[in-house]
């Protein structure tokens, strides 16, 4: 599994991108990080998810997770992150701290 985590925004408009691959993982991140997706049902995620309460300076979150010949990419504003997918985004910002 491939997961490219991009996050964008926030008040200084910083970017920050990711590539993790479970291949490249010690085992126990690695089943971690698939639990999370699954968890997440990532799969049957809409494209975009968006709020109706558009807020300046919140962070965008663009994740593409490649597994088993399937892709999806998923774009979520932090104001309307689901409960399900907030576990995996902040393990994907954890990782993307210490790159």
């Amino acid at each position: 599994m491939r997961i490219s985590f991009e996050r964008t925004g926030g008040f200084a408009g910083i970017t920050k991108k990711t590539t993790v691959d479970t291949d490249t993982l010690p085992p126990n991140e690695a089943n971690t990080l698939k639990s999370l997706v699954e968890a997440a049902d990532f799969f049957r995620l809409p494209e975009q998810i968006t709020s109706s309460n558009l807020q300046s300076d919140r962070f965008q979150y663009k994740l593409t997770v490649e597994d088993n010949g399937k892709q999806h990419t998923v774009t979520v504003s932090e104001a309307a992150l689901p409960g399900t997918l907030r576990p995996l985004i902040e393990w994907l910002q954890n990782i993307a701290q210490k790159r």
